[in-house]
């Protein structure tokens, strides 16, 4: 462990200790000095205070995201405890986040997130274009532990809640423009004006476009680069003052170059060699990629009476994602995997939200029709061959759910939840071999034969279901902490391996399990110190059941390696325990420090893994590891504000610290990541009259080298293709902001 994370955690454990000597206050607070309790988050479908809420939550408003100059969702990995929350490897728009050592990385179609995404209460439920940027936003709410009860299936590590910014009653138009390192160059403008007493129009359109971090030494084009095109339109009508209707529409179009990787080990062969830059590549696959995603929602809420209010949501999303991934990184096509991807879905939930002197709380149901489709080769050149496959998932869920809290006394508070919900999925599978390493027909290859039988052909049916509660006690040991005790349950669901390889793995055509995750929490969190010290911390205990995971191994016969073969097992089980702590102490007038620690120790108790020459399982779970599961995170910042030139100058000096962590199950000394720390530096000033905004940002000052993803074909077949995606270089960053 480096000197950052020891200074950290010092700090960490010094405020823990203050907060046990604060209990038995009864503190008045700070004359206008920001506090806990004026934190809104909806993190129980409903407005409450952040301090009431018996659940770790992270909430990061416009202003935080603007002072630490966070462009897109990624950057709550460094101010979250123990949460990944980065770019898929070989993308730069798919979402890869895990919470508490609990998520997916394997965005193909079919396989569910263990992380849930909402926009504005909107399940998102595919990861392509889901590396939302951040414009337009009122706040950013990350839930840490299974939400089984109120969010339902898939957010068995927790949720992101992507708040927007609601409409003015004013006329306003914000133009902003930054340029940066690489050629950065973002342009944004949003506004909205009232057509009106009751109704309003408004929106924002968002360019981003950078030159590449690398170059394909290959083809010469860039690498890491960004060409994304963003817009949001949002109508707001309140017919009377106790109904409001929203309807709002948003699109997003990545036209970045794919993310090609960094070969880490050198093959055989011209362009096999390792590039001085790990942003480089020689992939000869190509370099075009489109990614289109869009959605439309309509929210309706109403007042019934004083006590109850109805709350409707109805949404639609669809994507398309056409895209390449050069597994070997070589010209040669010794693992190339050209795809699409397509996918829609809607829902619609209906909640009633009522509020009584002693309850309060919400009711409803949920329903989703989705369809996640596609098709992929898998062009292995030395073995001569291309696999093709290509498949679909068409799901329908229904819940029905409800949280109650109940005000046993003025200080003691109970929480109950549950929640019950059926999957209907019919998952199409076909996989074939055909002769010749290039496309296959399934992608617009030349139209030939399947080599011998398709190795998969099925279609089948299932159903999940699955009941999960929750249930919390809490108790305010004063007005200004309060402490929690909980027991939740959460579940992904389970389904059909989209890659399944039905002649090697006869029971991949069963489909799999539902998994599920029991915990059990303890939190403080509250203010002391005449308001002055704002905390909130948890310790956890998760028991993981019936975890999914994908292998992929060689297929040897008659010890030649003749294909690939994939499969997803419920392997077993695992046991994660952690702990969390979120601090911002108000030091002077004009200084501030803000605090994360995260700790997770996560292990395998059971480990099945299928044994191709055996034909058997077997419990290898002494050899595996939780990937994305590092021991340590930590954030430390300190925010500086003062007059300049009649204005205010912000300047916030941070560093962020995450451990060692493996990329897979398997470790691999290669691919893994040694821990490491960013040192980030933001710079604001704002005129007096609000009007005019200019930001400096430092990322990665340190130009710290990290490692986000990677892909692990060892061996002469493929080329021993150990491949590493990584994390932004130093970068620098200048912003004008003006309001109308």
């Amino acid at each position: 462990m480096n000197r950052y994370v020891k200074t950290v955690l010092l700090a960490g454990a010094a405020w823990s200790a203050l907060s046990t000597f604060a209990m038995a206050q009864d503190a008045t607070p700070q004359e206008g000095a920001s506090a806990l309790d004026d934190v809104v988050v909806t993190a129980r479908r409903r407005e409450e205070s952040l301090k009431d809420v018996p659940v770790a939550v992270s909430s990061l408003g416009a202003e935080r995201l603007e002072e630490t100059g966070a462009s897109d969702i990624t950057a709550l990995q460094q101010q979250t405890p123990n949460a990944t929350v980065q770019v898929a490897r070989g993308s730069n728009s798919t979402l890869i986040s895990f919470i508490r050592g609990v998520g997916q990385q394997d965005p193909l179609w079919g396989f569910e997130p263990g992380v849930g995404l909402y926009v504005d209460d909107v399940y998102v439920a595919r990861p392509q274009g889901a590396v939302l940027d951040i414009f337009d936003i009122q706040r950013i709410e990350v839930l840490r532990g299974p939400q089984g009860s109120l969010y339902g299936r898939n957010t068995i590590g927790g949720a992101i809640k992507y708040v927007t910014a609601r409409l003015s009653d004013e006329p306003e138009l914000t133009l902003k423009g930054a340029y940066g390192s690489y050629n950065q160059i973002d342009l944004l403008a949003s506004g909205s004006i009232p057509l009106s007493d009751t109704f309003r129009i408004g929106g924002a359109i968002a360019s981003y476009d950078r030159d590449g971090y690398g170059t394909n030494l290959n083809t010469g084009a860039d690498v890491y680069d960004k060409d994304v095109l963003a817009g949001r339109l949002s109508l707001e009508w309140e017919p009377r003052q106790d109904m409001m209707v929203r309807l709002a529409y948003d699109r997003v179009e990545d036209n970045s170059n794919p993310r090609h990787g960094h070969r880490e080990v050198a093959g055989v062969g011209p362009g096999a060699g390792v590039p001085a830059s790990v942003y480089d590549t020689y992939a000869g696959i190509g370099d075009s990629n489109s990614v289109e995603n869009q959605g439309l929602a309509l929210t309706v809420q109403m007042d019934v009476n004083d006590h109850w209010t109805f709350k409707s949501i109805s949404a639609y999303r669809d994507g398309d994602t056409d895209t390449v991934i050069d597994f070997d990184n070589t010209p040669a096509p010794t693992l190339d995997i050209p795809a699409v991807y397509s996918d829609d879905q809607f829902t619609q939930e209906f909640q009633f939200l009522f509020d009584y002197d002693r309850i309060q709380g919400v009711a409803g149901v949920f329903y989703l029709d989705g369809t996640a489709s596609g098709a992929f080769d898998t062009i292995a050149g030395n073995l001569g061959i291309v696999i093709g496959t290509q498949g679909s998932v068409e799901t329908q869920s229904y819940a029905a759910f409800t949280d109650i809290n109940f005000d046993i006394t003025d200080r003691l508070h109970l929480g109950l939840g549950a929640r019950y919900t059926q999957d209907e999925k019919t998952g199409q599978v076909f996989r074939a071999n055909y002769l010749g390493a290039t496309r296959s027909p399934l992608l617009g290859g030349t139209a030939r034969p399947t080599l011998g039988a398709a190795r998969t052909n099925y279609t089948r049916s299932r159903s999940f279901d699955q009941f999960t509660p929750k249930v919390s006690l809490s108790y305010d040991f004063s007005d200004e902490i309060t402490g929690y005790a909980s027991f939740s349950q959460g579940f992904k669901s389970g389904g059909f391996d989209m890659r399944g390889d039905a002649t090697s793995t006869p029971q991949t055509v069963d489909g799999y399990d539902p998994e599920t995750v029991d915990s059990f929490e303890l939190g403080l969190k509250g203010s002391m110190f005449d308001r002055r010290l704002f905390f909130s911390s948890a310790v956890f205990h998760n028991e993981y059941q019936d975890q999914q995971v994908t292998t992929q191994v060689p297929i040897v016969v008659g010890g030649v390696t003749t294909g690939i073969a994939s499969f997803v097992d419920n392997v077993g089980s695992s046991t994660f325990t952690g702990a969390e702590f979120e601090a911002q102490l108000v030091v002077s007038d004009s200084l501030t420090a803000n605090l994360a620690l995260g700790y997770l120790d996560s292990q395998f108790d059971e480990f099945l893994r299928y044994n191709l020459a055996t034909a058997s399982f077997e419990d290898i779970s002494s050899q595996v590891v939780l990937q994305n599961a590092p021991k340590y995170t930590g954030y430390f910042g300190v925010t500086w504000r003062g007059e300049m030139d009649g204005g205010e100058l912000t300047v916030t000096p941070s560093v962020s610290y995450r451990d060692d962590y493996s990329q897979f199950e398997f470790p691999n000394p290669i691919l893994d990541q040694d821990a490491y720390a960013l040192v980030d530096l933001s710079v604001v000033w704002t005129d007096p009259t609000d009007r005019f905004t200019v930001g400096v940002y430092g990322k990665n000052l340190n130009n710290k080298e990290y490692r986000v993803g990677g892909y692990n074909f060892p061996g002469a077949a493929f080329n021993n293709s150990l491949i590493g995606y990584y994390g932004p270089p130093r970068t620098i960053t200048a912003s004008v902001q003006v309001k109308f």
